[in-house]
């Protein structure tokens, strides 16, 4: 799901691709980084996955 999002993917176009409901699982993997609420967590998310 990461890579997709760092591919530019907008989060419906990943669910569709997956074949998850896109909410659920992008807020799992932002909660899974330890990341709040706080502005720009996608783009936090992106570059933590970019970085391993």
């Amino acid at each position: 799901m990461l890579a997709l999002m760092a591919e530019g993917q907008t989060n419906t176009a990943i669910a569709q691709t997956l074949v998850v409901s896109d909410a659920k699982h992008i807020n799992r993997i932002f909660a899974k980084l330890g990341r709040d609420a706080a502005a720009h967590k996608r783009v936090r998310a992106v570059l933590t996955y970019l970085q391993r």
